[in-house]
């Protein structure tokens, strides 16, 4: 144990991220003045503990106690600074949005979307207005970052889980500040209203300067690269398809889409190495000035403008903050890359942002850089050889870098791996070869030459450089398209039990952070996700509010509609292993507003779409031959329904999603709001 004293900083963003996760699973919200004791508590037993020199086994338990407390309280504190949303759960009547438009942003199922900061929302008070709401819309070239507009619009509290135990995008949205989402019922007005606060109007110019930037992109690149372009440089994917998407994830290349960790470090990197060359290529300068220290502050300068420019999403300030780290560490004369360094950056964050620790993007960045940085200090170093012809040189280089960026790329998918399947229950399997291929084309020429584009664009010099990004991402392109093409490119993995994520989580992070060979301890923690058995999957899915079910038939998914809840319904088929059914004559038959599963199919379900109650021959046309009964209405009809299960909308807006499972004579089924439990994002 005292080898592994000097690690306990190590460990403390574990346990620190812990607490915060225990916190945000809850099902009830804890006061703050418990929680605020028991830290307290604990941190004067550890003081005294380590006063009396105590054992150090007995010291870390009680620091990471401490650590694990504190990110739970961490994490209540940030919770009570946010305030629910006011927003009805199911609203079915439009009203008028006004506000500013913030930003554009990734596309949904149903088309373009924007985040808009209102300013009117109907007749609602001005202090409850919630701070952002997000509106699905036609034609996102109406809406410009910075814009005061108007628009009729159908508004609902974020969306609940898509399933029972699904990723909750409610939460994510409470710690955005998103407090409604829905769509507009028209065209984009142009309205006159007073100047926006001083911290909303810095953020209204940085977007406009990045949509003008991605204009300029899809200008000169033409749309295809420079929808990708608009995503790598300004963040902006509201111009990407759905088939470039698909390719790119099924190649294993959908993380270069997104601004990460990979971006941050090429602009970073390239800005510090072009730096250092051009120091040195000035021997008059390189004599007089500490250039290595020079070029980590053009470093970080790079990397902050990148992230201005990116319009500072999570991902991209969780990278800032690690490359920053990195730089200074330069700067301070210390190693730059090491595990104490990513240690303190998970912490900074997690400090700032404890709800980050729920993120897939947080898990799976932090993941892999603790495995990669592992494998760098377990990485054999071999003397060099004095005198070698530089022919041999050149290929020893070559040969090394291959190994290592193969074992490299390896070790990242590894590590990302059981996180990609909890998530998203999707396994590229070519993405291995796909990623080798495409670190050339993405680290010596696509991203130093959109960078340079970017920079020089405002003076009319950047198009040269856009040119060659336009031909690299065209390459890019095709690669992804000829792995996407090939047999099984992309798996679908049903999800483990949600336990299974946090044991394989700190399995993989004691075999990177343990010293010594009893870190393969932890390699059977992490395969849980792998190995974890999977229980049968349900046999009927219905939606949150009863706009879409679904009945499994063997291993798929026949969906009530297929346009419908798509996404919802998606996520749910891949959480659990399923695939849909496109083709609409093998799936629910419907007729004047309703929906009956095939004869085929092991459960009789109906389902009425519309809004309205039925009336008594609707109801009876509905419970007819029917063993499950779904109606959005929220009222219950005549009682001629004894012999099935009938869910309304009444029903559903307390239960949210529902998974049923026949069960003997009998049904047992799991909701969505029961898991959620009484929380503020939760409604």
């Amino acid at each position: 144990m005292v080898a592994q004293s000097d690690r306990l900083i190590l460990w403390l963003p574990v346990a620190f991220g812990l607490g915060a996760a225990i916190y945000l699973a809850l099902r009830f919200e804890p006061p703050v003045w418990p929680m605020a004791l028991a830290l307290g508590a604990l941190a004067g037993l550890t003081v005294w503990w380590q006063g009396r020199a105590g054992s150090v086994g007995g010291l870390m338990a009680l620091v990471l106690v401490s650590g694990l407390l504190a990110g739970a309280l961490v994490a209540k504190l940030r919770t009570d600074r946010f305030s629910p949303s006011s927003l009805p759960r199911a609203a079915s009547q439009p009203v008028w949005v006004a506000g500013y438009v913030v930003d554009v942003l990734s596309p949904g199922n149903s088309g373009g979307r924007i985040l808009l900061a209102p300013v009117q929302i109907g007749d609602m008070a001005i202090d409850d207005l919630p701070r952002r709401v997000r509106i699905t819309i036609d034609d996102i070239n109406e809406a410009v970052p910075g814009s005061a507009i108007g628009v009729s619009a159908i508004l609902n509290a974020p969306p609940p889980p898509a399933s029972p135990g699904a990723y909750d995008f409610a939460r994510d949205a409470y710690f955005r500040g998103i407090g409604g989402s829905g769509f507009a019922l028209g065209p984009l007005q142009g309205i006159k209203t007073d100047p926006p606060p001083w911290q909303l109007g810095m953020i209204l110019k940085i977007n406009a300067m990045r949509w003008a930037l991605s204009q300029r992109l899809l200008a000169v690149m033409g749309p295809q690269t420079g929808a990708i372009a608009a995503a790598m440089v300004t963040g902006q994917e509201a111009w990407l398809e759905p088939d470039q998407v698909n390719a790119m994830r099924a190649a294993g290349l959908a993380h270069i889409l997104s601004i990460s960790g990979l971006h941050m470090a090429i602009v970073g990197g390239f800005s510090f190495f072009g730096l250092r060359v051009l120091i040195a290529l000035w021997p008059w300068l390189a004599l007089r000035v500490p250039g290595k220290k020079l070029a980590a502050v053009g470093g970080l300068v790079a990397v902050g403008f990148y992230l201005v420019l990116s319009g500072a999403p999570a991902p991209a300030i969780r990278s800032a903050i690690t490359a920053a780290l990195a730089f200074g560490s330069i700067l301070v004369d210390r190693r730059a890359v090491t595990l104490h360094g990513l240690a303190l950056a998970a912490l900074i964050v997690l400090l700032l942002q404890p709800e980050a620790v729920m993120e897939p993007g947080f898990q799976m960045s932090f993941a892999a850089t603790a495995a990669l940085i592992a494998l760098s200090e377990a990485w054999p170093r071999p003397a060099r050889e004095i005198n070698t012809p530089w022919a041999l040189r050149l290929l020893q280089g070559a040969w090394s870098g291959l190994v290592i960026s193969s074992v490299a790329s390896l070790t990242a998918g590894l590590a990302t791996g059981p996180f990609a399947i909890q998530h998203f229950n999707r396994v590229a399997t070519y993405g291995l070869a796909a990623n080798l291929l495409s670190e050339p084309l993405t680290g010596f020429v696509i991203m130093p030459f959109l960078t340079l584009g970017a920079i020089l664009a405002p003076f009319g010099l950047g198009d040269v450089f856009l040119i060659v990004a336009h031909w690299g991402l065209e390459a890019l392109g095709a690669l992804a398209g000829w792995f996407a093409a090939q047999p099984l490119a992309m798996v679908t993995i049903a999800s483990a039990p949600s336990i299974a994520l946090p044991v394989a989580f700190l399995g993989l992070l004691f075999i990177c952070l343990w010293r010594g060979p009893w870190r393969w301890l932890g390699l059977p923690a992490a395969l849980a996700v792998s190995l974890w058995p999977r229980a049968p999957a349900p046999d009927v899915w219905i939606a949150a509010d009863g706009a879409n079910a679904a009945v499994r038939q063997a291993d798929q998914a026949l969906l009530a509609q297929l346009d419908a809840k798509r996404f919802a319904a998606d996520l749910w088929a891949r959480r659990r292993g399923l695939t849909v059914e496109e083709d609409a004559a093998k799936g629910f038959v419907c007729e004047k507003s309703i929906c009956r599963s095939p004869a085929t199919a092991p459960v009789r379900l109906s389902v009425w779409q519309k809004r309205t109650v039925p009336s008594e021959d609707q109801w009876q046309g509905l419970c007819s031959g029917a063993q499950i009964v779904v109606v959005r209405a929220k009222a219950y009809g005549p009682d001629l329904c004894d012999q099935a299960l009938v869910l309304t909308g009444d029903d559903l807006a307390q239960t949210g999603s529902v998974e049923i499972w026949q069960h003997g004579d009998g049904w047992r089924w799991v909701q969505a709001q029961a898991l959620r439990g009484n929380r503020p994002w939760s409604g």
